[in-house]
């Protein structure tokens, strides 16, 4: 029927503000892809299916986080020494769709991988995808070409060999893993959690690696620089275990701490502290209180703290100053930057 151009007009609804755009989401879990190969390390390719496999529901979200492959130049291959073996691998066309490609380490450094191993390893390197090695993986990625130039680690029992088979990789042979953006290579079998757990922290923050690590009964964070080799002698009584120091220090970063307070606590002397924190942990004191720091100061960031001063003053970093210079040396991002990539707004809740 026609209107009655008679009655009023209705009176227009008040315009509501416009919504903030929701954060996207991953449509698909990130893909990550082992590529195993004859002799392969149990170890490695057992740290990568852990890390990065399992469904994960304690975080709290229904889109998985990674989905692993585990693909090979043959559908069987025999691991070192024969211990175990697998069957019904798909072939290297998997790499193909990987966002990371993670590359085991394996004891026969010196032979090399066969060509399609390697031409594998490049085609993925060309169209972009993250190349992950894990122990001597690293003599693979040289090979390939892919670390001339550049900073890698290895295993530091083959680092004599490595430099003489690949003297124009920069071998960094004393450290846990070396982050080059978009090649990471992580040195022992051990250091493969260490780098796994690093892949998680730059992918998804500091609480998100932090519940993996707990999941994992592993330490949350240990940077790349740290030794890889750390002599941990049986101690005489009475026990030079840093572990309640170190319990009591994560619990009081936000007050006043120096190198000496935490001397003092241990009943020890400065010098004494410095030696058991290089025996135990790979690193002095100040260097780790100040990682500790760095890493409550992300994970209040990521919990929804907006105020820098506050930030700072709890995580023990004093200023906002140097709050902003500290994560940004330890992220690459500045804390608005870091916010918008790993705050609470940027994804699902956290609920582990």
């Amino acid at each position: 029927m026609p209107q009655d151009s008679s009655q009023p007009a209705p009176a227009p609804r008040p315009s509501r503000p416009p919504r903030p755009p929701r954060p996207s989401r991953p449509s698909r879990p990130h893909q990550v892809v082992v590529l195993v190969d004859e002799g392969i390390n149990p170890f490695e390719v057992g740290c990568a299916t852990e890390l990065f496999g399992l469904p994960r529901p304690e975080l709290g979200r229904r889109v998985p986080w990674y989905e692993v492959t585990v693909c090979g130049p043959r559908p069987g291959i025999r691991m070192n020494h024969g211990f175990l073996s697998l069957a019904g691998l798909p072939g290297l066309d998997a790499v193909d769709s990987a966002d990371t490609l993670v590359v085991p380490g394996r004891p026969d450094n010196v032979v090399p991988r066969g060509p399609e191993v390697l031409d594998a390893i490049r085609r993925a390197h060309a169209r972009g995808t993250r190349i992950v090695s894990l122990c001597t993986g690293s003599f693979a990625l040289a090979e390939a070409g892919l670390l001339d130039g550049r900073r890698a680690a290895t295993h530091w029992m083959w680092a004599d060999s490595f430099r003489r088979l690949h003297p124009r990789v920069l071998l960094e042979p004393d450290v846990l893993f070396v982050d080059e953006g978009d090649v990471l290579t992580a040195a022992g079998s051990a250091a493969a959690l260490d780098l796994g757990l690093h892949i998680w922290r730059r992918d998804h923050g500091a609480e998100i690696a932090n519940a993996v690590s707990r999941r994992l009964v592993f330490a949350a964070h240990r940077d790349g620089g740290q030794r890889q080799f750390v002599e941990r002698p049986v101690p005489d009584v009475p026990d030079e275990s840093l572990a309640p120091l170190l319990a009591w220090a994560q619990e009081h970063l936000g007050e006043p701490m120096t190198v000496p307070d935490l001397a003092a606590r241990a009943a020890v002397s400065p010098a004494t502290l410095h030696r058991r924190f290089r025996a135990q942990l790979g690193t002095t004191p100040l260097a780790w209180l100040t990682a500790e720091r760095v890493t409550l100061a992300r994970r209040l960031i990521e919990r929804g703290e907006e105020r820098l001063d506050v930030v700072a003053a709890r995580s023990g970093l004093g200023s906002a100053a140097n709050l902003r210079a500290r994560l940004r040396r330890e992220t690459g991002l500045s804390p608005s930057a870091y916010r918008r990539r790993f705050g609470r707004g940027a994804g699902e809740a956290i609920t582990a």
